[in-house]
């Protein structure tokens, strides 16, 4: 049985990073709010500073990528969960569940008590998921991308079930 295992990305693993993150891009580009043709031109130093300033998070199966996430650190009582992508061949494998508990762990541990995400409207395994997880909407919705017609939606929960 394949065991999946998640850990954080350090600057020094950024083809690594860009590799999955280019992948994503590639499979949900309605999800995200750029797109692979603007971070496909990114210079070596953009994606190291990403990795520098926000806490990506890389899930393995077997020692092949097959999610990733981000966690911005933003105001407190706040982090924001960002970049949340599982390859489709781990969805449904429980590889979205460790990536959000890694995440909760994280911002908790930095003293978030609260983790926000948005999600593209339409986007209903997605929403689906958070919503089992205890994210709840806040009504608040925005363009995924400026100039563009397709919405998403923020949702919060704790970040502790306590």
């Amino acid at each position: 049985m394949p065991q999946t295992t998640v850990r954080p990305l350090h600057a020094g693993e950024w083809r690594l990073y860009r590799s999955v993150r280019l992948a994503a891009l590639a499979d949900a580009p309605e999800a995200f709010g750029s797109t692979w043709a603007a971070e496909r031109a990114f210079p070596e130093e953009r994606w190291r500073e990403r990795l520098s300033r926000r806490n990506t998070f890389l899930a393995e199966r077997d020692g092949t990528p097959c999610g990733l996430t981000s966690v911005l650190l933003t105001a407190p009582p706040t982090a924001e969960l960002v970049s949340f992508w599982v390859t489709p061949a781990a969805r449904g494998s429980g590889t979205a569940d460790l990536l959000l508990d890694t995440a909760l762990a994280h911002a908790a541990a930095h003293a978030r008590t609260e983790l926000r995400l948005w999600v593209t409207a339409g986007n209903a395994r997605a929403e689906h998921f958070y919503l089992r997880r205890g994210f709840t909407r806040t009504g608040e919705s925005q363009p995924v991308r400026p100039d563009e017609p397709h919405l998403e939606h923020a949702m919060t929960r704790p970040t502790t079930d306590g």
